[in-house]
């Protein structure tokens, strides 16, 4: 169960909490973040109102967390021994399809947050901040490794080009992110850039 719903005395048990995340984003996809109202989540799920704001205390938050539910797994969680293993590890939590999806809906998302102050704010905290630092302790152990040099000036830029390569495939190419176009773009772009061999 989420920090939320515990600290809030939630009577939610973990199955109905995926449960409603899992409608939450379904009504997203269906709607978009501006459309989706409370009103039609506590309809969707059965829920009212009240124990909604109660628990999640706003649109804002119920769905960034139903969004950090969907993660399959974070990239602190991830120790194969090498960079190259990690990053590729991070990659293969998600099937091509599962992607496809939650590319979709993060562009979907993306878009809403440049005005929705609160969106943006809950996305921060929630899920950015956190997997910054996951990616921090994946990067700290490479560098303890000697697998990156610690001055490396592409440290910082890391995410930055993890992100990239998966938001602009659709974009640039009129294609969803797969396994394998994000394997290859590891080794061709994100580990070179480390100082790291591709293999």
């Amino acid at each position: 169960m989420t920090e939320v719903a515990t600290g809030r005395r939630s009577r939610i048990t973990p199955e109905r909490e995926a449960e409603l995340y899992a409608a939450v984003l379904d009504l997203l996809r269906e709607v978009g973040y501006d459309a989706l109202t409370m009103d039609a989540v506590a309809a969707r799920t059965r829920s009212s109102k009240a124990t909604l704001y109660r628990q999640w205390g706003g649109k804002a938050q119920l769905v960034v967390r139903a969004l950090r539910h969907m993660k399959r797994g974070h990239a602190d969680e991830i120790d194969t021994g090498s960079l190259r293993g990690d990053l590729h590890a991070l990659v293969a939590q998600e099937d091509d399809c599962a992607m496809e999806q939650n590319s979709a809906l993060m562009r979907g998302v993306a878009m809403a947050m440049h005005h929705n102050d609160d969106l943006r704010q809950a996305f921060r905290e929630q899920i950015i901040d956190p997997e910054m630092g996951g990616f921090r302790q994946v990067l700290r152990r490479a560098v303890d490794r000697g697998e990156v040099r610690p001055d490396c000036p592409a440290l910082d830029f890391m995410v930055h080009m993890m992100v990239g390569g998966f938001a602009t495939r659709s974009l640039l190419d009129d294609q969803p992110p797969t396994q394998r176009f994000l394997i290859s773009y590891i080794d061709a772009v994100v580990l070179p850039a480390l100082g790291v061999p591709a293999s």
